[in-house]
């Protein structure tokens, strides 16, 4: 399996994780916001993949 497709499926666990545990929470309470911070942290790498595939290396 790519980098990409494991950042993939570790997107999907992560979104679905943040939507269980905003349930009953406030956006800003601090659970809500470690889990967030676990998201963004995959999408900027994934963002990241995405960017060198699309911008050629060897110009």
């Amino acid at each position: 399996m790519s980098e990409i497709d494991e950042l993939i499926k570790q997107i999907e666990e992560l979104r679905l994780n943040l939507i269980n545990t905003k349930e009953g929470r406030a956006y800003t309470d601090a659970v809500v916001v470690t889990a967030s911070q676990e998201l963004d942290k995959v999408l900027n790498r994934y963002q990241e993949l995405l960017m060198e595939k699309a911008v050629p290396t060897n110009v």
